[in-house]
């Protein structure tokens, strides 16, 4: 076999599996978001006994820590008091192959004389409160060195204990049927009580899980569900947010029915003539006969808006089979599609999906129908020349991002997810890595209506720790049922291309034994689907190491580019490691290496701070490029976390190594929490695009690069220096032409033209002046794109722009309206700090307020906000049923007051 052997040849595939309500109603998904009580106990300390497990005490609550620190061994534990842990475990059972190893449940009923878990318990002074629902995200910050917060889990109150309750309404008509309980995400350490009887509950927050509901419902009659959760303090290095932050749902089947996360499609021989397209479908009978059951198939494209167009392509030949009473059967077939559409990344190829709708029929009667959607592609990894789908090379040009949504917290907002994609989009990235957990299963459906390849990741650690409270402490108990959850609920997007099982773990560093670890994992996911790649993310382990011989591709994070190679860092205990691109390529031939994370660079949006630094690339401290009185980087873009880069060293790294498949980089946008290098701010500094969506200069240096054929030209600084006036001011110009003339007052300042590996031009002489720069930028000669920027005046208008002007009248739909300190020329001030007060009338209300600074400690839900760089941000949503004009009024003292408006249907 030579060297650059293609793996994974023609791997097809799939979206995530849709339930819905079919034509006869056989199978009914009902959103059981409205309407909920919600209580949180005051202070952790003041709790019940209903622990799921004992926790080691917090000894070390130092959060300040490198993000790249060595992970430690677990602390050992002995139980003294009575956990709810053997009740919950049986949960797992349906992801725990090995028959030997489920979980018997005890007897007895935990919890079941609690107050809070009883049918007739008046909650009537409980918080009302819609899902998905995220308890901290309105409280104000935790400030200071002695907050119980502290600034890695992002200030705000996500620890302690809550409950939720809600009554279902189940009519007599059910009865006979299976009803189950979907959880899309509970953070953390879920316990579910139903009529006052545990039923189960599942400990890691990011998983989506089920809980059957039936042999503890009452048909006919109102039932009483109540939910503990249980958060932890120092259980993350970023915001966790609190509560049950994803979606809901009753699901009610017949007895016979496909099984949760119930089919499994792929698809081979792909090409633009014909596609072969296998499915097996996963039946449960959970009544007490055996069964003689028919299942068939039917394939239909879907349009844009994702609904079914024409009839069937395809049709599976019908299959019978028998299940007996309480056991599972699978069923598969393969059916072949003329010219399918297939699924690719834009902008050289189209999302097409399809749908399978699964049809289960008893006697010849339609007893369940199934809905999966799914896409038709290929996809093949060449070590030495990266990623090709359909048989078109992808560079990826990736980001991570982590799992809150800035101002809305970690309670998913499909609209809120929709927004940061299509800003990526415009920036020209075309890949997410979902770092460190597998996402709201929204999300994913997204990313397969937009095109986004996904690396699809599980766990930030495993059996060695990086906080007190993070997964260690259930990694032996829920790694496998956590595991192959995660693979069957994305198997089927097409936009998933990989599965990452782990970042930066601490078993990096021990050998044979965190290798062996990692074979575990990774048998559970190649068990699961043995079509995509693996990959594990690794920042410290080496070509010779163990780890690396056991994923399919080699994950590397800011190892390509080396990492603290800077002579200020020789003699020091930290990681330190020599650019591996070569190194690897060369330990493994046969793997392709995609670069991870990269970059980890910092920046302030609008935030400019002298002297610059002459370094194509420097860490932060006093005086360069950081002040940590004001808590801000400058936005020269030229610095970076102590073990990272800049953009500009790493794009050299990428291009100067052509078998590299690309970059996934640390981050798309700023996030709550690990605000490196400043832990008493609120958020990150590593975003491209800030925590309220705003873009910071980042990104055109990325926009550049990613689209080179978009004509753009953007300069930085902006041009306010008032003080400056007679001193060096560096301008710097980003570009995707090849040339630009710099013009300071119509004067030319000559004409630069990038190198190669070159990719901003610097004038780092210019003295500074009030008044006009223009960057006029060529290529190939001609003239590409033209900016300038003006000084400005002082501030005199308010200036609103909303990203949707008309939005549903659903209680979900959001529009996010920027508004802008201008001058009375209505030219934006760029350094503008103004207070503006929010008031609203008509059918909506405010959300939620922001403006991007990482320092400001003023509570997301404040009606007022100063401007941060000359902007601030205003999130609106509509009443759910009431449409009508909202109108939106902003005010801010000797500023002319304004007024926008959104209709709401």
């Amino acid at each position: 076999m030579p060297k650059f052997l293609l793996f994974f040849v023609a791997i097809l595939f799939v979206s995530c599996v849709n339930e819905n309500i079919s034509f006869d109603s056989v199978r009914e998904r009902i959103s059981i978001n409205d309407s909920w009580s919600f209580y949180k106990y005051e202070s952790a300390e003041i709790t019940d006994d209903l622990i799921y497990d004992v926790r080691p005490e917090v000894v070390e609550r130092n959060v300040v820590k490198d993000a790249d620190s060595k992970p430690t061994e677990a602390i050992s534990l002995e139980i003294k008091s009575k956990v709810l842990k053997p009740w919950i475990l049986p949960t797992a059972n349906d992801f725990i192959n090995d028959p030997n190893k489920k979980y018997m449940r005890p007897e007895g009923n935990p919890g079941g004389d609690f107050p809070f878990v009883q049918t007739n318990f008046d909650d009537s002074s409980w918080e009302k409160v819609d899902l998905p629902h995220d308890w901290a995200i309105k409280e104000p910050f935790q400030t200071g060195w002695d907050s119980e917060v502290g600034g890695g889990m992002g200030r705000l109150p996500v620890n302690g204990v809550a409950w939720y309750r809600k009554k279902l309404d189940i009519p007599a008509s059910d009865a006979g049927k299976s009803v189950f309980l979907d959880l899309d995400g509970t953070m953390s350490y879920a316990m579910v009580w139903c009529n006052g009887k545990l039923v189960g509950g599942w400990p890691y927050g990011y998983a989506s899980w089920r809980l059957d509901l039936t042999s503890y419902l009452i048909p006919g009659g109102t039932n009483q569900l109540a939910i503990r959760l249980d958060n932890p303090n120092y259980s993350a290095r970023w915001y966790p947010g609190g509560g049950i932050y994803r979606n809901v749902w009753l699901i009610k089947t017949n007895p016979v029915h496909v099984a949760q996360f119930g089919t499994y499609i792929t698809t081979d021989n792909v090409s633009e003539d014909s596609a072969t397209v296998s499915l097996e479908v996963n039946i449960d009978n959970d009544s007490k006969s055996d069964v003689k059951i028919e299942v068939s198939s039917e394939v239909y494209l879907l349009n844009d808006e994702g609904r079914k167009v024409g009839k069937p392509v395809s049709k599976f030949l019908p299959i019978n089979t028998s299940v007996a009473a309480g056991k599972n059967s699978s069923v598969k077939s393969s059916v072949a599609i003329k010219n399918p559409k297939l699924w690719g990344p834009p902008p050289t190829q189209k999302p097409n999906l399809y749908m399978a709708l699964t049809k289960v029929l008893q006697d010849g009667k339609q007893i369940d129908s199934y809905e999966t959607r799914f896409g038709i592609r290929s996809l093949t990894f060449n070590a030495d020349k990266g990623i090709f789908v359909n048989g078109e090379r992808i560079q990826i040009k990736g980001v991570n991002n982590h799992h809150d949504l800035g101002a809305l917290g970690a309670a998913f907002n499909t609209r809120a997810a929709e927004r940061q994609l299509e800003i990526l989009r415009e920036m020209g990235c075309n890949a997410i890595r979902m770092s460190h957990n597998p996402p709201a299963p929204e999300l994913l459906e997204l990313t397969d209506k937009m095109g986004f390849l996904v690396m699809d990741e599980i766990f930030d650690s495993w059996e060695r720790k990086k906080t007190p409270h993070d997964f260690h402490l259930i990694f032996q108990d829920w790694s496998e049922p956590d595991t192959r959850a995660f693979i069957r609920r994305d198997r089927n997007c097409p936009s998933v291309i990989s599965w990452s099982f782990g970042n930066e773990v601490g078993e990096q560093y021990t050998g044979e034994a965190g290798a062996a670890v990692a074979h575990r994992l990774y048998d559970f996911v190649k068990e699961e689907d043995p079509t995509r790649p693996t990959i594990l993310a690794m920042n410290f382990a080496k070509p010779f190491m163990e780890l690396p011989v056991v994923p399919d591709m080699i994950g590397l994070n800011y190892q390509g580019e080396g990492i603290r190679q800077d002579p200020m860092f020789e003699g020091t205990d930290r990681i330190r490691t020599a650019p591996q691109y070569d190194a690897f390529h060369k330990k493994f031939p046969e793997k392709v290496i995609v670069s991870t994370e990269t970059a980890s660079a910092f920046s302030s949006r609008g935030i400019y701070l002298f002297p610059v630094t002459n370094a194509l690339s420097a860490p932060v401290r006093n005086g360069s490029g950081g002040d940590s009185k004001i808590h801000q980087v400058s936005s020269y873009e030229l610095h970076a976390v102590d073990f990272g880069s800049s953009a500009d060293k790493v794009f050299k790294s990428v291009e100067s190594h052509p078998f590299v498949a690309g970059e996934f980089v640390w981050t798309g946008w700023d996030y709550l929490g690990e605000p490196t290098p400043y832990y008493e701010a609120r958020s990150s500094y590593t975003g491209i695009i800030d925590l309220a969506g705003f873009k910071k200069d980042r990104f055109y240096l990325y926009q550049s690069f990613w689209r080179p054929d978009f004509p753009m030209v953007h300069i930085l600084p902006h041009w306010n220096w008032v003080n400056r006036i007679g001193k060096i001011t560096p301008v710097h110009v980003f570009t995707s032409g090849d040339e630009v003339e710099l013009f300071l007052n119509d004067k030319s300042l000559g004409k630069k033209k990038k190198a190669k590996y070159e990719y901003r031009l610097r004038w780092d002489d210019v003295v500074y002046e009030l008044g006009k720069l223009k960057a006029v930028a060529y290529k190939n000669g001609k003239k590409w794109a033209q900016e300038e920027i003006k000084t400005t005046g002082d501030a005199a208008l308010l200036i609103a722009e909303a990203d949707r002007s008309e939005i549903k009248a659903d209680g979900k739909d959001l529009s996010f309206v920027t508004v802008k300190i201008a001058d009375e020329n209505g030219l934006p001030i760029p350094d503008a700090e103004n207070l503006i007060q929010f008031s609203i009338e008509g059918p909506g209300e405010i959300v939620a307020t922001d403006n991007g600074n990482p320092a400001d400690m003023r509570a997301f839900s404040s009606l007022e906000r100063n401007a941060f760089s000359g902007l601030c941000l205003v999130i609106v949503k509509g009443k759910d049923g009431e449409s009508g004009i909202i109108q939106l009024t902003m005010e801010s003292e000797d500023i002319q007051q304004h007024n926008i408006q959104i209709q709401t249907k």
